[in-house]
C-alpha cells in the first residue's frame, strides 16, 4: 500500500498479557485535517473523552491505541494515564499532544498499567521507519479472528490519492457504533469541513447500519486524517470530486463494516436486512435495526429455522409505523408472507434453503410509503455465549 506521507509502528507492552503487539502508532509527517465520531454511551472511556476533546480543532497528526484494556470506568486515574502516555509520544515526536488522539480496546473497569506504556513507547517511535498498517490493523484485535483492512485508489486530473482502512469489532456491535475502532488514513488534499461532512455520511451509512448483539460500548472510535501530501487540487463539497471523495470513502467503510459482521463472534451467518415501503427512511431504520437485533430472530437464522412471525413481531415492537395488513416478507428472492399472511405451499421448505446459506436477504415491505433501509447483521450462536462467558479470563 502507497499512501504518502504516513508511518507505523508496532510493539509488545504486554497490556494484559505478554506474547502479541498490543500498542500501536499511527504518524503523519505533518498535521493532517481530521474529523472522529465517538460512542454516544453516556458511560465514556477517558481515551474517548480526550480525543473527542482535541478533535474539535479539526487536526491532529498522530494516533496511539492499545488493546487488551479499555481505560473505561478507571476514574481520575485513567485520565491521567490517557493524558500522561500521549504527553510522552508526543514529546517523543516533537509535536503537540493537542495534535495526538488517543484510543483502547479491551476489558472495561481495570486500570491501565502506565509503567508498561513508559517502557514501551520509546521502541515504538524507534520503529516508525519500519513498521506497517496491516501490523496496525493486528495489534488492536482483541476477540477478532482476522484483521479488518481495505484500500481505494482514486485517480484525477492532477494527481493520484490513496483512502486506506483498519478496523477492529466482533462483539459488542450495534449502530451509533460499539467496542469497534476505525481508523483511516488518506493523502488526499480534502477541505476540513467537506471532511467532516462526508465522513459522517460514510459512518452513518456503513458503521451506523451494522449490528452484531445489540450491545454498546464505551470505547468506539472512528477516526479520519488526511494530510494533503498526494498534491492533488483540495477537495471540496459541491463538485465532481467531492462526489468520488465521497463515494469511495463510503465504499471503503462499508467494506470495513462488513467485515466486522462477518467476524461477529461465533457468526456463522451474514444477513442483509432490507425494508421497504416504510412511511420515510427513519421509520424503516427503526423497523430494520429491530429485525436485526432480536435475540429469537438471531437464534432462528442460526439454526436455519424459517420462522417468519418472529420478523414480523420485531417489526411490530419497533416503533415504525405498521399495519399488519399490508406486511410482505421475503428470504432472497422466496415469498414468506404477503399481506401479512403465510405464502404457504413450499414457502416454509423454500425459505429453510435460503437460510442453509452463509450469506442471503431478508426484505420487509411495510407497504405504506417510499421509506427504505438496509442494516447487515449476523446471527446468534452457541459459540457466542462461550466467547463472552469467559471473555476476561
Amino acid at each position: 500500500m502507497e499512501i504518502k506521507g504516513f508511518k507505523f509502528s508496532t510493539v509488545e507492552a504486554a497490556i494484559k498479557k505478554p506474547g502479541r503487539k498490543d500498542l500501536a502508532l499511527i504518524f503523519s509527517e505533518i498535521p493532517a485535517n481530521a474529523a472522529a465520531v465517538f460512542t454516544i454511551n453516556k458511560v465514556k472511556a477517558a481515551p474517548v473523552l480526550l480525543s473527542a476533546e482535541r478533535i474539535t480543532s479539526g487536526k491532529a497528526q498522530a494516533l496511539l491505541v492499545n488493546s487488551g484494556n479499555a481505560n473505561a470506568c478507571t476514574g481520575e486515574n485513567g485520565m491521567t494515564v490517557a493524558k500522561e502516555t500521549s504527553r510522552l509520544v508526543a514529546d517523543g515526536l516533537g509535536i503537540s499532544d493537542q495534535l495526538l488522539q488517543v484510543s483502547s480496546t479491551g476489558v472495561i473497569g481495570v486500570q491501565m498499567p502506565l509503567d508498561r506504556f513508559t517502557s514501551a513507547i520509546p521502541p515504538l517511535i524507534a520503529g516508525l521507519q519500519n513498521g506497517t498498517f496491516a501490523e496496525v490493523a493486528q495489534a488492536i484485535m482483541t476477540t477478532d479472528t482476522f484483521p479488518k483492512m481495505e484500500t481505494k485508489s482514486v485517480q484525477t486530473a492532477d494527481a493520484n490519492y490513496t483512502i486506506a482502512g483498519i478496523a477492529k469489532g466482533a462483539g459488542m456491535i450495534m449502530p451509533n457504533m460499539a467496542t469497534m475502532l476505525s481508523f483511516i488514513i488518506t493523502d488526499a488534499a480534502v477541505a476540513p469541513e467537506f471532511l467532516q461532512k462526508a465522513f459522517r455520511n460514510s459512518v452513518n451509512s456503513s458503521f451506523n447500519a451494522i449490528t452484531v448483539d445489540g450491545d454498546m460500548s464505551t470505547n468506539d472510535t472512528c477516526l479520519i486524517m488526511a494530510n494533503g501530501m498526494a498534491g492533488n487540487k483540495v477537495i471540496t463539497d459541491g463538485t465532481t470530486e467531492a462526489d468520488v471523495f465521497e463515494n469511495t470513502l463510503c465504499e471503503l467503510l462499508l467494506s470495513l463494516a462488513k467485515q466486522i459482521v462477518k467476524d461477529g463472534e461465533g457468526a456463522t451467518k451474514f444477513v442483509e436486512i432490507r425494508v421497504t415501503g416504510a412511511v420515510d427512511d427513519n421509520d424503516a431504520k427503526k423497523a430494520a435495526m429491530s429485525i436485526a437485533n432480536s435475540s429469537l430472530v438471531k437464534t432462528a437464522f442460526f439454526g436455519q429455522d424459517a420462522n417468519w412471525g418472529r420478523i414480523f413481531a420485531a417489526v411490530g415492537y419497533s416503533g415504525a409505523t405498521v399495519n399488519p395488513l399490508f406486511l410482505s416478507l421475503r428470504f432472497d428472492d422466496v415469498c414468506m408472507a404477503e399481506n401479512g399472511i403465510f405464502a404457504g405451499g413450499d414457502a416454509e421448505t423454500r425459505g429453510t434453503s435460503v437460510l442453509q446459506q452463509k450469506e442471503f436477504t431478508v426484505t420487509v415491505d411495510l407497504g405504506l410509503g417510499n421509506g427504505t433501509a438496509t442494516v447487515y447483521t449476523s446471527d446468534l450462536s452457541h459459540e457466542y455465549v462461550n466467547i463472552n462467558a469467559d471473555y476476561r479470563t
